[in-house]
């Protein structure tokens, strides 16, 4: 299982939230067979999803990130509940393209550029809350840290790493967000700003044996730091056939009637966990 943990500074101006989500995306990977690119960018959207799931606040609230930047990958969907258990799809799973001019997973590449990154948060009211940013990098991190600025005025930092194997495993994953709370002295920010460009990546943080913990406290460098929580985490998929008989009802009575006349099972598979839900002509019969 992968694993969150949340710090304060001492003097609650600002707070770092910090995941390993290796065993979360392993899991991803394996589900949807993904080639290493698009591993790579589902497992940062998945782990930001994660860590902005556990900032809200009801039991039962969800946060949903969806990018759609025409590139070769298509949309890429992560939810996540309030506890940062998330599951993931990416509409074209594998995609074949040159490493990028540092020799790395071409993550822009795959995501592109040209499109936008939508925030859906679910938190109990009658309609959920939807924001919307421009991607300005498809790198992820630096369009989360983005939309953080624009859509909810927030100061932060995030990073994100995926680290994929030459078998196309998941070696390491994980991430980190910073958000300034409001007063925040000049002093503290510098002291983040300078931990910041000093950090080492993600992934090579985890490489060398850091944990969550010793990220968040590395991302606060020369900061004295409390720890709020800590929560262990999993890919995990809400679906159920409940759940795919409401979508079925959703497509409308002369959809159901065709289905029912075919005189043939109709086959759902969900698109987050690969399981496939099958009707017979005369359960489609019982939701008309």
């Amino acid at each position: 299982m992968g694993k969150i943990v949340r710090y304060i500074t001492e003097d609650g101006s600002a707070f770092v939230i910090a995941a390993d989500t290796t065993d979360v995306v392993a899991k991803a990977e394996q589900f949807h067979k993904t080639s290493a690119v698009n591993t790579a960018a589902l497992g940062r959207l998945m782990t930001a999803a994660s860590m902005m799931g556990v900032m809200l606040k009801g039991k039962d609230d969800s946060v949903t990130l969806r990018l759609n930047g025409s590139g070769p990958a298509g949309s890429i969907i992560a939810v996540s509940d309030s506890s940062g258990n998330v599951r993931g799809y990416v509409q074209n799973p594998v995609v074949e393209i040159p490493l990028n001019d540092a020799g790395k997973l071409d993550v822009k590449g795959t995501v592109g550029t040209n499109g936008y990154l939508f925030v859906m948060k679910d938190i109990g009211l009658s309609e959920p809350y939807i924001g919307q940013t421009q991607i300005i990098s498809g790198e992820i991190a630096e369009d989360i840290t983005n939309y953080f600025a624009e859509s909810e005025q927030t100061p932060s930092v995030c990073a994100l790493g995926v680290l994929v194997n030459p078998d196309l495993t998941v070696a390491a994953a994980g991430g980190f967000i910073i958000q300034l709370l409001p007063g925040c002295p000049e002093e503290v920010i510098s002291k983040i700003e300078n931990s910041v460009q000093n950090i080492e990546p993600v992934t090579t943080m985890l490489k060398i044996g850091m944990s969550a913990d010793d990220i968040a406290e590395r991302a606060l460098y020369n900061m004295k730091i409390d720890k709020l929580d800590e929560s262990q985490i999993e890919y995990r998929c809400n679906c159920s056939k409940e759940r795919v008989e409401k979508a079925l009802i959703s497509t409308g009575r002369e959809s159901l009637r065709e289905m029912a006349n075919s005189n043939e099972n109709t086959s759902v598979e969900c698109h987050f966990c690969d399981k496939v839900y099958t009707f017979t002509p005369d359960e489609i019969k019982k939701l008309l």
